[in-house]
């Protein structure tokens, strides 16, 4: 759940900078790179409430599970 936004961002733009690629047929390795790694840090930073959350409410299971014995 917490990796689920930036993952999908990546998959996103790489499939969308692969569709360029395909038809200008310009195949720079480093087109790939750029896009996709800002793509990942503004969407880290607009779902970064949302993210922590989701590790807050895992890291809180965790810790109930083992103080009770599971």
């Amino acid at each position: 759940m917490a990796s689920g936004p930036a993952v999908a961002a990546a998959m996103i733009v790489g499939v969308a900078i692969a569709f360029v690629q395909a038809l200008t047929q310009v195949q720079e390795m480093t087109l790939t790179f750029v896009p996709k790694i800002l793509a990942i840090f503004v969407t880290i930073a607009i779902s970064a409430p949302f993210i922590g959350a989701q590790i807050s409410i895992f890291t809180d299971l965790v810790f109930s599970r083992i103080e009770t014995g599971f």
